[in-house]
């Protein structure tokens, strides 16, 4: 070994495998390697699956919130008449529709009517919110309209009552069914006002993806919920969906201008903001986590190289004195754990792709094995868990675990590196 060699020469590579593969009886720690490889997969597999089933839960949840329900809600402030009436009601809510139409970037504009109302079929009852909205822009709603999976004819809207699939679970109503809506805010007599009843013929059952939209949302032609509704001819607001939602903020004064001086708006992260910044914190603190998994992971291979070194003291002083330079003995120990963290880290990717891509069968035995009510969509909103494999996250859990993993093993192979030879070689 006479001379200067180039870093990590064929024979470093040689002894640092000769030492890896050693074992107990000759003084290796083969039982410590094993752990160390299996810990560094494990938490590598936790980290890359709980990012997947994070950004996959997060796109998820947004496209629900963004697919069905409106961008941005184009309301007006309250007007009083006359007579003390007082009314956020639009009128002239076509020409509204259209000029908004026209606003660079908006891809939808539906005039709407809105209300509260009880739903009964035979002996069974539950609220709903009912959407008045033209069939025309009823066809164009995501995850609702056509292209959906729903139930039925859906150019029969205009006929009868379109539900979700969750009304109808709740209901025991189906196709061709007779949908009884009560209002109390029916006609006004002399004696009060008595409650509005009417029965529609239920023609469609949408599932929008979200358990509070297809359980509590039905839908009705714009003219018989403005005559359910006592809205005459105008509606209650304006449902706009819009190219790049993220940028919704900068458009805003472009609507407010169409609506006029009454406007008011109201934007998807209005309704969703709040979650959506609480998700962003949890997504934080179990990156943070699950990084520190992988550091006590690769403790384990501070553990094992320190007994490596212990056990092949003499080994190391016979290697310099034949020769071998600090700087060779440092690489030889750095490659034995390096090679550890390094090979975890690809068997955990594996692994975590593995399950991100087949979360849907590991997740149906799970429910299966623990008899179902894993995953309760009245609780998390969407009806099953997803995964979305990223690739930012992919290579930021391979680079957290490969800079843990060669950054803990210098210390030890420092060590070894600094070992005196004749201090090694006094006992033996």
């Amino acid at each position: 070994m006479a001379g200067h060699p180039a870093p990590f020469a064929r024979h470093e590579w040689l002894i640092a495998w000769r030492y890896l593969r050693a074992r107990r009886a000759e003084g290796g720690v083969s039982v410590m390697t094993w752990i160390s490889l299996i810990g560094i997969t494990l938490a590598v597999f936790a980290l890359i699956a709980t990012l997947a089933v994070r950004a996959g839960f997060r796109a998820e949840f947004v496209d629900t919130i963004l697919g069905s329900n409106a961008h941005v809600t184009l309301y007006q402030t309250i007007e009083v008449d006359e007579s003390g009436r007082t009314s956020r009601a639009i009128s002239d809510y076509d020409a509204r529709a259209e000029a908004v139409r026209l606003v660079p970037g908006v891809l939808r504009a539906a005039p709407l009517v809105r209300g509260q109302v009880m739903a009964n079929f035979q002996n069974s009852n539950i609220g709903v919110e009912v959407y008045g909205q033209k069939p025309e822009d009823f066809f164009t709603i995501p995850r609702i309209g056509r292209n959906s999976d729903g139930l039925g004819d859906i150019d029969r809207f205009s006929d009868g009552i379109a539900i979700g699939s969750g009304v109808a679970r709740e209901l025991g109503v189906g196709l061709g069914d007779s949908l009884k809506l009560i209002s109390p805010n029916g006609v006004r007599t002399a004696f009060g006002t008595s409650p509005r009843v009417s029965a529609y013929e239920i023609t469609y059952v949408f599932s929008a993806g979200r358990w509070d939209i297809d359980r509590t949302r039905v839908y009705l032609p714009l003219e018989e919920a403005q005559n359910f509704f006592n809205r005459g001819d105008a509606v209650d607001e304006l449902e706009v969906m819009v190219e790049d939602p993220e940028a919704i903020d900068a458009m805003l004064p472009d609507l407010m201008a169409v609506m006029g001086p009454r406007a008011l708006v109201w934007t998807w992260r209005d309704s969703a903001g709040a979650f959506l910044r609480a998700l962003t914190v949890e997504d934080n603190v179990m990156f943070i986590l699950l990084s520190i998994l992988v550091l006590i992971a690769s403790m384990n291979i501070i553990s094992g190289l320190i007994m490596l070194v212990k056990n092949k003291g003499r080994d190391i002083g016979i290697l310099r004195t034949m020769g071998l330079s600090e700087g060779s003995v440092l690489r030889v120990f750095f490659i034995c754990g390096a090679s550890i963290g390094t090979v975890g880290t690809i068997a955990g990717v594996a692994l975590g792709c593995l399950f991100a891509l087949y979360i849907d069968p590991v997740f149906a035995f799970i429910n299966y094995a623990s008899g179902g009510g894993v995953w309760d969509p009245s609780i998390r909103g969407i009806y099953q868990l997803p995964a979305e494999l990223r690739l930012p996250d992919v290579l930021s859990a391979v680079a957290l675990s490969l800079g843990l993993s060669w950054v803990i093993t210098l210390f030890p192979a420092r060590r070894a590196a600094r070992m005196n030879p004749v201090e090694a070689l006094r006992y033996e």
